[in-house]
């Protein structure tokens, strides 16, 4: 019997252009939500070797995208939020060396670099780290950034209550 695979519905907006300058809130989660970044303890976040990867990787995009900027991120045992900032891709009057990419190529860059580096690190290969798609918003205005900031800060105290924690 030929198994059907669900179609998935975008959560992204139909006529929005994702490469657009401005802030945006993200979301990706491991694959089954398995906490195989970390632990919190406390309220602190210790991050494990792959949380470490993860760290690295999302402080390195820059060098793939010379247009974007992280604000705020907090990885957490099974997944991540971020804010990234998406710039004008012209900068002091000259063309950035990286092409302009949009906010599903960037997270796609983050999941792919990781997701390899993860599996180099347990000697696989091909195994899923992500789960498929991610969240975002975009942010409109100074106070949704000030209490998505604030969420972000506050997400390892609230881990008891949060939704991703099974």
């Amino acid at each position: 019997m030929k198994k059907t695979i669900p179609i998935r519905k975008s959560l992204r907006l139909k006529e929005y252009d994702y490469s657009l300058p401005g802030y945006y809130f993200v979301t990706i989660c491991a694959k089954d939500r398995r906490c195989l970044l970390g632990k919190i303890i406390e309220g602190q976040m210790y991050l494990n070797g792959n949380g470490e990867i993860v760290k690295e990787v999302l402080n390195n995009l820059k060098k793939h995208n010379s247009n974007i900027n992280l604000d705020y991120y907090s990885i957490m045992p099974n997944h991540l939020h971020l804010i990234l900032i998406i710039e004008n891709s012209i900068r002091a009057g000259l063309e950035s060396a990286p092409t302009k990419q949009d906010l599903t190529e960037i997270v796609r860059q983050l999941k792919t670099f990781s997701s390899k580096r993860i599996n180099i690190f347990h000697n696989t290969t091909g195994s899923s780290v992500w789960q498929r798609s991610f969240y975002e918003h975009i942010i409109r205005n100074d106070k949704e950034l000030y209490e998505i900031r604030k969420y972000i800060e506050f997400n390892p105290l609230n881990w008891e209550d949060d939704e991703y924690n099974k």
